[in-house]
């Protein structure tokens, strides 16, 4: 099992991250964050965040 976060806690990555249930169950709502901004409040209280897919970064610039 991933480690879970509470809402208010920096993202550790970019990525869309699953919304949990007070008792861990996917409620099947997600939300797309950035690294080292704070996960936005869940609608229920006990509720927290799991990262699902991590953002892959490409930098690409053209001279």
């Amino acid at each position: 099992m991933s480690k879970t976060l509470k809402p208010g806690q920096p993202a550790p990555k970019s990525g869309i991250y699953d919304m949990l249930g007070p008792r861990g169950g996917h409620t099947g709502e997600q939300v797309v964050s950035t690294q080292h901004k704070p996960l936005p409040p869940t609608p229920k209280p006990g509720q927290s965040y799991e990262l699902t897919k991590p953002a892959h970064h490409q930098q690409s610039y053209k001279k």
